[in-house]
């Protein structure tokens, strides 16, 4: 595996892609496939699968294509899901409130253990079996119970002060739900996700298709 190259954003995406398609295909008994196969399975170019693959060296054997459950192996180690990370949220509003009930993370290795307020009334009451802690005890709980990723669910203007604490405790990828850019080190992994800005931009194309319907 290839870790001195700069891995594009996109191509990470695209292997977690293929290795939902693969997995399909392996629960049905393929085992084999090819990088055309694939590709066209995806709505991709044989060439992408490829290139994509290529970042992490050598899956399959010319004239022979993939084996499925070798492959399937080597994405879930590449993309960190032979593992599972523990999770917490930062804010119980409405949507940390979504993000607790949400039964999908424990199907991605993902293990919701922590959630944290700042609102005194709510500190102690449980939360999908979940106490919820003083955003004061942040620091402590990150090493008691191995948080590995923090999602920020609050409020734009004490956004920035929670992440800094995350970053202080040794978290290393963030989630973050507030409208705000945050200020992290380098070898600290933010991933923004703005759905007010999301909205916004599926409403830019209902004006143009309507646009153009009336030319």
């Amino acid at each position: 595996m290839n870790n001195n190259k700069k891995i594009p954003e996109t191509t990470i995406s695209r292997l977690f892609i293929y290795l939902r398609e693969i997995s399909k295909l392996a629960e049905i008994g393929i085992r084999t496939i090819s990088s055309s196969e694939l590709g066209e399975r995806l709505n991709l170019s044989d060439t992408q699968v490829r290139k994509d693959f290529s970042y992490f060296g050598q899956f399959g054997i010319s004239g022979s294509g993939y084996n499925i459950n070798e492959l399937k192996a080597a994405l879930k180690t590449i993309l960190g899901k032979d593992k599972t990370w523990n999770v917490c949220v930062i804010g119980v509003g409405h949507l940390g409130s979504a993000l607790l009930a949400y039964p999908g993370f424990k199907e991605q290795g993902l293990n919701v253990v922590a959630v944290f307020d700042a609102d005194t009334k709510k500190i102690d009451k449980e939360k999908n079996s979940l106490i919820i802690q003083s955003i004061d005890e942040l620091s402590k709980t990150v090493k008691q119970k191995d948080l590995a990723i923090g999602i920020i669910t609050i409020p734009a203007n004490h956004a920035q002060k929670v992440a800094d604490s995350l970053v202080a405790a040794g978290i290393k990828c963030i989630m973050n739900f507030a409208p705000i850019s945050l200020s992290v080190p380098e070898d600290v992994k933010v991933k923004n996700v703005d759905l007010s800005r999301e909205l916004e931009t599926l409403s830019y194309f209902l004006a143009g298709s309507k646009q153009t319907k009336k030319e």
